[in-house]
C-alpha cells in the first residue's frame, strides 16, 4: 500500500507553475492530480513465491505512433542526458500542494515558518492516480510543461494499475489491464519533448504475491509495455521500476520480479526506485539498490532513486507504519547524489499528508509534518 499521497483533486491546467529547486533549498511539494491513494503500511519481507518464469511475451498492443528520424532513440537520450553526479539539473516544484495551501492559510501559526522552509520550499512527486484517460493527458502536460518552462525536472508517479494496492487501503485502479494499457497511452501523450522522471507504479512489482501467476505475468506484460510507450513518446523521460525496500523482498527475488516487468530493458527503463513512503536509511536503500541492480542485469547505466522524505531518523524499532512519531525528513531531494548508481534522492511520499492515523488518509496535517520537520 501506499502511504497516502493526497485526497485533493485538482483538475485541468495548471497556473502559476513555479521552479523547483535541486537538493539544497527546493521549491514545494506537490498535491496528488485525480485524486490521491489512501494509506499505506510498509510491507514486511514477503515469502511468496516468485512469478512463473513462463510468463507471455511483452504485449504487441497498439503503441504511440513512433518517428525515429525526427528524435533521437532513447537509448541515444539516455546516453546524452541521464543523471550524472554533476549534472546542473534541478527538479521542480509544482505550485499545487496541501501543505502550500495550510502555510498560506495559516501565517501566524507559530508552526508555519518551519514547514514553509522545511517542507513547502522542497520539490516533490507528483501523482496521477485517477484512471480516466480522458482528463490525464492534460493533467500530465500541465506539470510537464511546467517543468519544462523553469528549466526543471518533474517527478510524475502513474498510479493506476488494475488491482492496486491488492484491495488494500489504496485500492482502486483501472478496471482492467486493457483499460491500464489506453490510460499508460494518454499519460504519455502529456509528457512532451523535455526531462521527466516517471516513478512506475509504486508496489506493482514488489506486492504482486497478491496475484495468481497468469494474472502476475500479465500485469508485469503491461509494465513492459508502460515503460516502453513513456519513453517512446519522449526519449528523454527516465522510468523507474519498483524494488520495493531493503526490508520486503531479498534483491535476487526482487531483480527476478523486476527483470519480467521490464526494468531491465533499456527501451523501457532507467532502473530502479525504493524505499516508497517508507522510513529505511538511505544507506541501507542505496546498499539494497545496488545488490538489487547487480542481479538485474541490463544495461550497465541503469540507476536507482530513493524515497527520503521522512527516513531522517529511520525506521521506527517496533515496526509501526501509520503515522509514527519520532520520524524526521530525509535528505532533501536531489539529482547530485555523489553516490555510484544512485541517480536521485525523491520526495516521493509528501511529508505531512497522513498515512490515516493523524488524520484522514490523504489528509495534510500540521502537527504531523511540524514533527517532522523537527526530527
Amino acid at each position: 500500500m501506499i502511504a497516502a499521497a493526497s485526497l485533493v483533486a485538482v483538475a485541468g491546467t495548471v497556473t502559476g507553475a513555479m521552479a523547483g529547486l535541486n537538493g539544497d533549498g527546493g521549491a514545494a511539494e506537490a498535491r496528488t492530480l485525480s485524486g490521491g491513494p489512501p494509506g499505506q503500511s510498509p510491507h514486511p519481507r514477503s515469502a511468496s513465491p516468485s512469478p512463473s518464469r513462463t510468463s507471455p511475451a511483452p504485449s504487441a498492443s497498439p503503441e504511440p505512433s513512433r518517428t525515429p528520424e525526427a528524435r533521437p532513440s532513447s537509448e541515444e537520450t539516455r546516453r546524452h542526458t541521464g543523471p550524472r553526479p554533476d549534472a546542473p539539473v534541478k527538479l521542480y516544484r509544482h505550485p499545487e500542494s496541501q501543505v502550500r495551501d495550510w502555510v498560506r492559510a495559516h501565517p501566524d501559526d507559530p508552526r508555519s515558518g518551519v514547514i514553509e522552509s522545511r517542507i513547502a520550499d522542497r520539490p516533490a512527486a507528483v501523482w496521477f492516480t485517477d484512471p480516466n484517460p480522458a482528463t490525464v493527458t492534460a493533467e500530465v502536460a500541465a506539470v510537464a510543461s511546467g517543468g519544462a518552462e523553469h528549466d526543471r525536472v518533474p517527478v510524475l508517479v502513474p498510479y493506476a494499475i488494475p488491482d492496486r494496492d491488492c484491495g488494500g487501503a489504496s485500492q482502486g485502479g483501472a478496471k482492467n489491464l486493457d483499460a491500464y494499457d489506453a490510460w499508460i497511452d494518454a499519460f504519455a501523450a502529456g509528457l512532451g519533448e523535455d526531462e521527466v522522471i516517471v516513478i512506475l507504479e509504486p508496489d506493482a512489482i514488489a506486492q504482486s504475491d497478491c496475484l495468481s501467476a497468469d494474472e502476475r505475468a500479465d500485469r508485469f506484460t503491461s509494465l513492459v509495455r508502460a515503460g516502453r510507450v513513456l519513453k517512446d513518446a519522449d526519449p528523454k523521460a527516465r522510468v523507474y521500476y519498483d524494488a520495493g525496500h531493503s526490508e520486503w523482498n531479498p534483491p535476487d527475488k526482487q531483480a527476478t520480479l523486476l527483470r519480467l516487468a521490464g526494468a531491465a530493458a533499456p527501451g523501457s527503463s532507467d532502473g530502479v526506485f525504493s524505499n516508497v513512503s517508507n522510513f529505511n536509511r538511505t544507506d541501507t536503500e542505496i546498499a539494497y539498490t545496488r545488490k538489487v541492480l547487480d542481479a538485474l542485469g541490463g544495461p550497465a547505466d541503469l540507476g536507482a532513486v530513493i524515497d527520503t522524505s521522512r527516513n531522517g531518523n529511520g525506521p521506527p524499532t517496533d515496526g509501526a507504519w501509520c503515522d509514527p512519531s519520532g520520524r524526521g525528513l530525509g535528505r532533501p531531494p536531489t539529482l547530485t547524489t555523489g553516490e555510484s548508481r544512485i541517480d536521485a534522492y525523491l520526495w516521493v511520499k509528501l511529508p505531512g499528508e497522513s498515512d490515516g492515523c493523524r488524520g484522514e488518509a490523504g489528509e495534510f496535517s500540521p502537527g504531523y509534518a511540524y514533527e517532522l520537520a523537527r526530527g
